[in-house]
């Protein structure tokens, strides 16, 4: 197993107010998923100065969180309303509602089907045009489980995950579901900046430089970083 840490290739600013839930990266612009009941968003984001281009508020009854890009579609979780919303890539009008049962945290697409985390061990791979379960995959570090997996990352045959209320990120072998890395995200934020923000809460991949974007609940930037060994 790999033991990595991040180097910062570029900071970009970032809405301190966004309770980040969810993160991607497509066509040259930044899509994100925030939290919070009654103020909950999907937005698409510049990432070089953190404007939003366009944004729409979701219902108050629900608690944005991870969020997938699907062909032309974004996916986006809600946390306890056991539904997900489908929304237009391009104008982010919503198209769609779609169930399932239990807790929504992080949601990526592996190119065949949604891989969702409900905070457990336990991966869930959902049909991306109904939500109907698949199959289930637990994650295990050696011969333990690894417990609160969060937002979602999938890249290639790897699935990138961080555990909730800490800096680490594990890389996951999707088809085993064993970790094969284990990176270090910490030290992003300074102290004061670290006393006003959340936890570390968003993971997205740039495939044209092979980096990727960090950014947390109410974190004041969005961090370029390549992975390095420790």
């Amino acid at each position: 197993m790999e033991r990595l840490r991040v180097r910062v290739v570029a900071k970009y600013p970032h809405a301190a107010d966004a309770f980040t839930q969810g993160l991607l990266w497509h066509d040259g612009t930044m899509y994100e998923s925030t939290g919070r009941y009654g103020r909950s968003s999907l937005r698409r984001v510049q990432l070089e100065d953190g404007e939003v281009l366009a944004e729409r508020s979701l219902d108050p009854s629900f608690f944005g969180e991870g969020l997938a890009l699907v062909d032309d579609r974004l996916v986006q979780l809600t946390w306890r309303s056991g539904v997900a919303l489908v929304s237009d890539v391009q104008s982010l009008e919503q198209q769609a509602m779609l169930r399932y049962p239990g807790e929504g945290w992080g949601l990526c697409f592996d190119g065949t089907a949604l891989v969702m985390s409900d905070g457990s061990s336990i991966l869930e791979l959902r049909d991306p045009e109904s939500m109907e379960l698949v199959s289930e995959m637990t994650v295990w570090r050696g011969d333990r489980p690894v417990r609160k997996l969060n937002e979602l990352e999938c890249v290639g045959d790897d699935i990138y995950a961080n555990i909730w209320q800490s800096n680490e990120i594990v890389r996951i072998d999707a088809n085993t579901g064993q970790v094969t890395a284990v990176i270090d995200a910490s030290g992003l934020l300074t102290p004061v900046e670290a006393l006003r923000a959340d936890v570390l809460n968003g993971i997205a991949y740039k495939p044209d430089t092979g980096t990727f974007l960090l950014t947390g609940k109410l974190w004041p930037h969005v961090f370029e970083v390549e992975l390095v060994a420790r």
